[in-house]
C-alpha cells in the first residue's frame, strides 16, 4: 500500500513527500483507513511505528472535508509536555500546505500567549488534561463542537491518575464524536476502564514481542551497588560506540547528580526531569536532538514524547517502576524501523523485578558481563530451569539475598535435628514425642 492509495487531499501528500516518506508503516495502513471511514478504534502499538502519523493525516484529512469555523474542532490529550510538544509539531510537518491553526496547551508555557490563540480561530488543541482542565474550570474553554478526540498513550495517562480528569473533559464534547485511543501496551484494565467513551470500536493489537526482540537488543548487567553501576556506565561511555543515549534514573536529585558527574568527566551530558521549567526542557531536547548533547540523563518523564531517530542506546541505570515503564524506556531507540541497544543495570535485591519484566516482555534478557567489572557470583543465582517446578513450588523469597530458598526448617540431621534457634511446627513436635515414647521401656 502506498500514500496515494489512501486518497489523501494534495496538500497533505505533498507534505508526505516532502517528508521523504513513501509507504504508510503497518499501524498506520490498518489504522488510517478506518479512521477516515468515521469509526472508532484503540490502537494497541509499540513507540516508534508511526502512531501519530496515523491520526494527524487522517485528521487533516476531516479537516478539509468540511468548512472551518471559529470554535475548536479536533481534540488530542497527551500525559505529557514532552509528548504533546511532539504532536504539535507533527501536526504543523503535515499542515505546511494546509491552514490549519493548532493550539498546544501544557503546563509550564505563558497563559497570556495560549489565551490570545484561543481568542483566534482554532482548528486543533493538543493538550495535557492538567492545563486543560485549568481551562475548563475557569470557563475560557468550549469543547461542544469537538468532531474528533484522540487519546494518545492513554494507559500512561491511567497510570499518571489522569483518567478522572479525561473523563470530565470527555463529558463536555459532541456525543457524536469521533474518539480515537492509542496505547503502547494492550491493557485490558485501561480498555475496561475507557471503553464506555467509545461507539463500537474496533481493536488493532500490533504489539508483537518480536518486533521489540528484533529491533532492540537488550543486555543485563549485575552490579553489587551503586558505585559499581557508575563503573559500568563510564565503560561503556569511554569505551564502546554510544552515539546517542539516555540515562534513565529513578529520581531527579540522581539525574541531576549523575549529569553533573559526567559533565566533570568531560562528557557532554545534561539532566532532564519535572523540576526544569518547560523553556529549559524544550532547550534540552533540541541540543539533544541536534546533536549538541550526546547523553541525556533522565527520569521517566522522557520515558514517553521523545521522537529523536538517532538514539542508539538506551541505558536503565535504575529499573523503572513497572514492566510497562521499562518497555516505554527502550522505545526510545530502535524507532522507525532502526536496531538499538538497550542496557539494564540490576542490583542484588532488583531480582524480582527483573523476572516481572521479563514474564511481561514474554522472553529472558540477555545476562552478560564485563571482563574486570563482574559482580560477586554468590549474589546472582542462575535462574530455576523452567522443567524443575517441584524444587520452586514451595520456596520463599528472601529479598536481602536475592535468592530462593525452601519453606520449612532447615535440618542438620535430616532425621532428628533442627539448626539451633529454628521454630519447631507442631506436626515436628507431635511426631518427635512419639518417637521418644516408643523407646520408653515397658512398665
Amino acid at each position: 500500500m502506498s500514500f496515494n492509495e489512501l486518497h489523501f487531499h494534495p496538500n497533505i501528500l505533498k507534505a508526505i513527500i516532502a517528508c521523504k516518506y513513501t509507504k504508510p508503516t503497518p499501524a498506520q495502513q490498518r489504522a488510517i483507513p478506518l479512521i477516515l471511514d468515521g469509526k472508532d478504534i484503540i490502537v494497541s502499538a509499540p513507540t516508534g511505528t508511526g502512531k501519530t502519523a496515523a491520526f494527524v493525516l487522517p485528521i487533516l484529512q476531516h479537516l478539509t472535508q468540511k468548512a472551518a469555523h471559529q470554535k475548536a474542532r479536533v481534540l488530542i490529550l497527551a500525559p505529557t509536555r514532552e509528548l504533546a510538544t511532539q504532536i504539535a509539531n507533527v501536526i504543523s510537518k503535515y499542515a505546511k500546505f494546509m491552514s490549519v491553526n493548532v493550539v498546544n496547551l501544557i503546563g509550564g508555557m505563558s497563559y497570556t500567549q495560549q489565551k490570545r490563540k484561543l481568542s483566534q480561530r482554532v482548528d486543533i488543541i493538543v493538550a495535557t488534561p492538567g492545563r486543560l482542565m485549568d481551562y475548563m474550570d475557569n470557563h475560557k474553554l468550549d469543547l461542544s463542537q469537538i468532531e474528533i478526540l484522540v487519546l494518545d498513550e492513554a494507559d500512561r495517562m491511567l497510570d499518571m491518575g489522569f483518567i478522572g480528569d479525561v473523563k470530565k473533559i470527555v463529558a463536555v464534547t459532541k456525543k457524536t464524536r469521533q474518539t480515537l485511543l492509542f496505547s503502547a501496551t494492550a491493557d485490558d484494565k485501561l480498555i475496561s476502564i475507557l471503553q464506555h467513551l467509545l461507539k463500537n470500536p474496533i481493536r488493532i493489537d500490533l504489539t508483537s514481542k518480536e518486533n521489540t526482540a528484533e529491533l532492540i537488543k537488550q543486555q543485563l548487567y549485575f552490579a553489587n551497588n551503586s558505585e559499581h553501576k557508575k563503573r559500568i556506565l563510564l565503560h561503556f561511555l569511554n569505551n564502546e560506540n554510544v552515539f546517542k543515549a539516555i540515562v534513565f534514573t529513578a529520581t531527579k536529585s540522581k539525574a541531576t547528580s549523575l549529569a553533573e558527574q559526567l559533565q566533570k568527566l568531560g562528557h557532554s551530558a545534561a539532566a532532564l526531569h519535572g523540576d526544569l521549567k518547560q523553556n529549559a526542557r524544550n532547550t534540552i531536547l533540541a541540543k539533544l536532538r541536534e546533536s549538541k548533547i550526546q547523553y541525556l540523563i533522565a527520569t521517566d518523564v522522557a520515558a514517553r514524547g521523545i521522537d529523536i531517530y538517532d538514539i542508539t542506546h538506551i541505558i536503565n541505570f535504575d529499573l523503572p517502576r513497572t514492566a510497562e515503564d521499562y518497555v516505554h524506556r527502550i522505545g526510545r531507540t530502535g524507532r522507525a524501523g532502526k536496531t538499538g541497544i538497550a542496557i539494564t543495570l540490576s542490583l542484588p535485591e532488583e531480582g524480582r523485578n527483573i523476572q516481572q519484566i521479563e514474564k511481561f516482555l514474554g522472553q529472558k534478557i540477555e545476562r552478560t558481563t564485563i571482563a574486570g567489572l563482574e559482580p560477586d557470583e554468590y549474589q546472582y543465582p542462575k535462574p530455576a530451569r523452567s522443567h524443575t517446578k517441584k524444587n520452586t513450588k514451595n520456596t520463599k523469597y528472601n529479598s536481602n539475598k536475592n535468592t530462593f530458598k525452601k519453606n520449612g526448617p532447615k535440618r542438620s540431621d535430616p532425621k532428628t535435628k533442627l539448626y539451633k534457634g529454628a521454630k519447631k511446627s507442631k506436626s515436628y513436635t507431635q511426631n518427635l514425642h512419639r518417637k521418644q515414647s516408643k523407646k520408653k521401656p515397658l512398665s
